[in-house]
This record gives structure tokens, C-alpha cells and sequence, in this order.
């Protein structure tokens, strides 16, 4: 079970982990150990989070999902394969709660009556300052 809040937990058996060889770094290890782990979650079928989280994560992380309606994941940070599961727990965990945040509705609110005055003083300084560039002519 991965617990992502108090009302939220995400049983074992709708991941799949792949590992493999990882890049980078780390001499001969590298060559020999299979370091990097790939989560795979079924974000369509999963019944641990609502219809909603679902739809929000599949707007905000479209590119993490793949043509199967499957969210993935991949760490290759560590050397250490416990650690980079770890860290791909810890990235579902940031995507599903970053999803369960809600955005505030903004107020409609009316320009005071300072702001409307000073908008008009604006105006009138420029409508001013544009009329004294105009030539005048007494015939």
C-alpha cells in the first residue's frame, strides 16, 4: 500500500515495476546491475483515486501517459534500485496530490472610486499633453 494522504491509499497491485540498466555513472555497475526503475499505474482503471483526479492528472500530465491510459514513471538518480523506487513512489505521490488541489474561484470585484479617478486624471494628463503638441493657427 502507498499512502498518498489520510483518504488515500494506492494498493500494491495496481503498479508494475520494470527494471533496468541504468545511465550514467558508475563504472562497471553500471554494465551489471539493473538500477532503474520504471513505474507503471493504470491511472483508467484504478479504483483508488475518483473520476476527477483522474481527468486532472490526464490534463496536467498528458505527456507521462501513454496510448494505453497508463501513467509512467522512471528514476534513475541512485545507483541504488531501492532508492530510485523510492523516488518514483515519491513523484505519483507529488502528481496525485498536486491533482487533489483545487483552484480559488476569483471574486469579481468593482474598481474603486480612487482608481476610477486616477484613471481619468491619467487621461486627461495625456489628452493635455497630446493637445499642446498641436500648432495653432489665429488667421
Amino acid at each position: 500500500m502507498i499512502p498518498i494522504n489520510s483518504s488515500i491509499t494506492i494498493p500494491d497491485d495496481e503498479f508494475e515495476l520494470t527494471f533496468s540498466r541504468s545511465q550514467g555513472p558508475g563504472g562497471q555497475n553500471v554494465n551489471k546491475v539493473n538500477s532503474k526503475v520504471t513505474l507503471h499505474w493504470n491511472l483508467l482503471q484504478s479504483k483508488s483515486v475518483t473520476q476527477r483526479i483522474r481527468h486532472r492528472i490526464r490534463n496536467k500530465h498528458a505527456g507521462k501517459i501513454n496510448k494505453q491510459g497508463k501513467l509512467v514513471l522512471s528514476s534513475q538518480k541512485s545507483r541504488e534500485q531501492h532508492q530510485n523506487r523510492a523516488d518514483c513512489f515519491q513523484k505519483l505521490r507529488a502528481i496525485i496530490i498536486d491533482a487533489l488541489k483545487t483552484k480559488k474561484r476569483r471574486k469579481p470585484t468593482k474598481p474603486t472610486k480612487a482608481s476610477k479617478r486616477r484613471r481619468l486624471d491619467q487621461k486627461k494628463r495625456r489628452s493635455d499633453l497630446k493637445a499642446g503638441r498641436q500648432s495653432r493657427y489665429d488667421y
